[in-house]
């Protein structure tokens, strides 16, 4: 009994990944580049303590923490997120000393508060920087994930392919017939490091007690939103 053998023709054709004659396809890439106000601003604050003993250095942390957390709670709905982070309270050895003897004991925490009132944020960061003890670093901008602007730099990349597009096929007497693919490249992020913002500190002194400090001014950092796509498109044969 003989073997049987298929016919090419009952194999699968592969796509053909070009255009024909009848239907030239065209391909072409589409940007957008978008330049914004923040939304949103990140502050971090560092809250330190020192004691003779262990205890005497968690108490005094824990009392300046909820002094930080209960000045950031008053300014209400300006704050979109409040965070406590790392925490620790480490020895210090006594220099030339013999054995681990104890000096004293460094308590520190760390707290993360986001912002979307850059007006009380001045004021905030100000009024931080002048407690005892306290470092402030930030403020560091940025758009939420869900931001408009991300939304708007797609539809004007797509925009752009379609009249990119347009334009290879006018050239060649043309017009677009359909679209047959298009694909998002994921670069709808900025390509460019962003930069922190000003860095404000205060570690160990405070203001008298009748002198407040005066709030900073600080100026948004503007937000690059960046969105690409590939676009592929049939279009009438060309007038050659």
């Amino acid at each position: 009994m003989g073997r049987m053998t298929s016919s090419a023709t009952d194999d699968p054709q592969p796509a053909v990944p070009y255009g024909t004659p009848d239907a030239p396809r065209i391909a072409v890439r589409g940007e957008a580049h978008l330049e914004v106000d923040p939304e949103i601003a990140r502050i971090g604050v560092t809250v330190a303590s020192r004691g003779k003993d262990r205890r005497a250095a968690l108490d005094d942390l824990t009392r300046r923490n909820t002094s930080v957390l209960d000045l950031i709670k008053t300014y209400g709905d300006a704050v979109e997120r409040l965070e406590t982070g790392a925490f620790s309270i480490s020895p210090e050895l006594k220099d030339k000393s013999r054995g681990e003897r104890v000096h004293a004991y460094h308590g520190r925490v760390h707290i993360t508060a986001v912002l979307t009132d850059f007006t009380a944020l001045g004021e905030l960061t100000t009024r931080l920087a002048d407690l005892e003890l306290t470092r402030v670093d930030g403020p560091w901008w940025a758009l939420r994930p869900d931001s408009p602007a991300h939304r708007e730099a797609r539809q004007q990349a797509v925009r752009e392919a379609v009249q990119r597009a347009r334009e290879y096929a006018g050239a060649l007497g043309s017009s677009l017939a359909a679209l047959v693919e298009l694909a998002d490249i994921g670069a709808e992020n900025a390509p460019y490091p962003q930069a922190p913002g000003g860095r404000m500190r205060s570690m160990a002194y405070a203001a008298a007690e009748d002198t407040a400090a005066a709030p900073l001014d600080l100026e948004p950092e503007r937000q690059h939103v960046h969105a690409q796509v590939n676009a592929r498109f049939t279009m009438t044969p060309p007038q050659l």
